[in-house]
């Protein structure tokens, strides 16, 4: 990696280096076929529209014909095989993200599934039912969030990985080099690769990458924020949960701060992942459904797995736990009201969670109640959590390489943290221990003095905060669908109104999407990644069942909502004759059981998955 802060990004025209894939191709669009040709110099293929057979071309079979449509796209991200044939994922528009080392790094606005599928008219009615519900969940996985990539830089390791590999790995196609756990399109490449199309496989990566620029002592510092997300266990905010029986976690992110200065470059991991038990949320109308444990003989073995792992991969782990406890083992004081909302008490979960990690004491489990410490927003109080764990902190350190590649620190360890979600608590510490080893690091390189600190500089401060609410936000659209909660806490450190505006904004969208949009959303994450697989020979998965009775709510909430109104004023009209009485105690009985009736069956009302299960 280099490590100049202002080297410039390579040129789009440049030729490509040993393994690196085209930055730009032109997409001819024929009747029977889609061509595709490099314009970096590079080679050509062609995939059949009949039936998404892919063919390498020769320069002059690439450029022959004249009756297409011509665009240019900016990658191919991969082909996925429905019931009527293929369908090739192509990238239609990027945005330069900035720079990682010498490479640039773009995000994929827009993307965009090429039919090849002209056997649909041979389908069965029900299998054209089934496609058409295939190719639905193909118009989700376009609008995906999150997703970048390089064309000459393999973005799956982290500085302290990369360093530590042979050089001659940078001649492999950079498929080749990546780390499948954070390829997203991993899945969809496998046709591609298959067919040694090297050069056009564009390995994408989900999380956030995030970067800005500062003057210490008048040299530039630039501090790079960028995340991973794993594809072992992928999925939306209550439809995946917990682990995996392989030990693999939910929403389990590799987040690497990067600071360069002065010819060093410093990189501090962090990891977030779901309480690495057997748990499900199902979502049932409630606002916080109860989480609930899922007994399994295994459930000891998977939490092994999880963290044998984590030290494989990353040394010595610490474990901060930030759910709440348990209900009754709180001091009531809030208003009672609150735990009456609480139907979704974290209390259980987390017992459990300790009482699993007993079984390993060489991890060590560090439970941080953040509500209740931090309560009010008082972000302050993360220092209390800081005390307690900062030898440890500072003895797995972080990684650092001069500008001839020699390793002069190594991160011996990393800090594991979790809340529920894994998303706004988990992003608030997140933030406080990177802005601690952040001081550690540019004090080493010089840039601070021992006494000195980036929070006694407003600009630089803010510069800080600012990666890691956009950070925040990034994640939390991915996984939850909403922007991050408790932003301006990092943003502040302190609640806000205008915050608490845009948190409440938030948990509603939450609690839309949740409800009665991530079960489709579920469907369309199992469908690219490969764990639910298309195939003629197998039954339909909505035999047994079926579609969700989701459009039974609008004339439910109706009803409610019209009972009250009509029950509200009623009731104001009791005084002028007994009739306005029985007419709103009828309506209102009406408006209670259709309630009843909602709240009884508020599971088969909600969005549910169809193609997997939840384990």
């Amino acid at each position: 990696m280099a490590t100049d802060a202002d080297e410039a990004p390579l040129l789009a025209d440049e030729p490509l280096r040993p393994g690196s894939c085209s930055r730009e191709l032109e997409l001819r669009e024929f009747r029977d076929r889609y061509v595709f040709r490099s314009l970096d110099g590079g080679g050509a293929f062609a995939v059949a529209r009949s039936d998404g057979s892919l063919r390498p071309l020769s320069a002059e079979e690439a450029a022959a014909g004249s009756d297409c449509k011509v665009s240019k796209i900016y990658g191919v991200a991969g082909m996925i095989r429905l019931l009527a044939g293929s369908y090739v994922l192509v990238i239609t528009s990027r945005k330069d993200a900035g720079s990682y080392g010498a490479s640039t790094v773009y995000h994929a606005n827009s993307m965009k599934f090429l039919c090849c599928n002209e056997a649909i008219k041979h389908l069965t009615s029900e299998e054209k039912r089934d496609e058409a519900y295939f190719m639905s969940l193909l118009r989700i996985a376009e609008t995906t969030c999150g997703l970048y990539y390089s064309y000459d830089r393999d973005l799956t390791l982290n500085l302290q990985r990369a360093s530590k590999l042979a050089a001659g790995r940078v001649h492999k196609p950079l498929w080749k080099q990546a780390d499948p756990r954070f390829v997203w399109n991993r899945n969809l490449l496998e046709e591609l690769i298959e067919t040694k199309l090297d050069e056009f496989i564009t390995p994408l990566i989900q999380g956030s990458f995030q970067t800005e620029q500062f003057t210490l002592k008048d040299r530039l510092v630039r501090i790079t924020l960028f995340s991973r997300r794993c594809n072992r266990r992928l999925g939306t905010r209550m439809w995946r949960r917990g682990a995996n029986l392989e030990g693999a976690t939910a929403n389990f992110v590799e987040t690497e701060q990067l600071v360069e200065y002065e010819g060093l470059t410093s990189s501090f991991i962090q990891v977030r992942g779901s309480i690495p038990l057997l748990w499900e949320q199902i979502v049932d109308l409630s606002y916080k459904p109860r989480p609930s444990i899922i007994e399994h003989e295994e459930m000891t073995k998977v939490v092994e797995r999880h963290f044998h792992d984590l030290s494989q991969r990353y040394g010595d782990t610490m474990v901060i736990d930030l759910t709440d406890k348990a209900v009754q083992q709180r001091q009531m004081t809030v208003c009672p009201i609150f735990f009456l909302l609480q139907q979704g008490d974290e209390g259980n979960l987390s017992n459990a969670f300790a009482a699993e990690m007993q079984n390993f004491p060489d991890i060590r489990y560090v439970h941080f109640d953040f509500h209740h410490i931090c309560g009010g927003g008082n972000f302050d109080n993360l220092q209390v959590l800081y005390d307690e764990i900062e030898e440890a902190i500072q003895k797995q350190g972080y990684f650092l390489m001069n500008s001839k590649g020699e390793i002069l620190l190594d991160q011996s360890g990393v800090v594991r943290s979790n809340c529920i979600d894994c998303l706004d608590r988990t992003n608030v510490t997140q933030s406080f221990l990177a802005r601690k080893s952040l001081d550690s690091q540019l004090r080493r390189m010089g840039a601070l003095s021992s006494a000195e600190s980036i929070s006694q500089s407003d600009s630089i401060n803010d510069k800080f905060k600012k990666l890691w609410v956009e950070h925040g936000d990034e994640l939390s659209l991915e996984y939850a669908g909403s922007y991050a909660l408790k932003g301006d806490l990092v943003r502040y450190g302190r609640q806000t109104l205008p915050g608490l505006i845009k948190d409440g904004m938030s948990a509603l969208s939450r609690y839309y999407l949740n409800n009665f949009h991530d079960g489709v959303r579920q469907d369309a994450l199992d469908l690219i990644s490969g764990y639910y697989t298309v195939s003629k020979s197998s039954s339909s998965p909505f035999q047994i069942i079926g579609f969700e009775s989701a459009p039974y709510l609008p004339v439910a909430s109706a009803i409610i909502v019209g009972g009250i109104t009509v029950t509200t004023f009623t009731l104001s009209q009791v005084g002028r004759s007994a009739q306005h009485l029985i007419s709103s105690i009828i309506f209102a009985g009406l408006t209670a059981g259709v309630v009843a009736l909602v709240k009884a069956n508020g599971k088969q009302l909600c969005s549910r998955p169809r193609l997997c299960g939840l384990i």
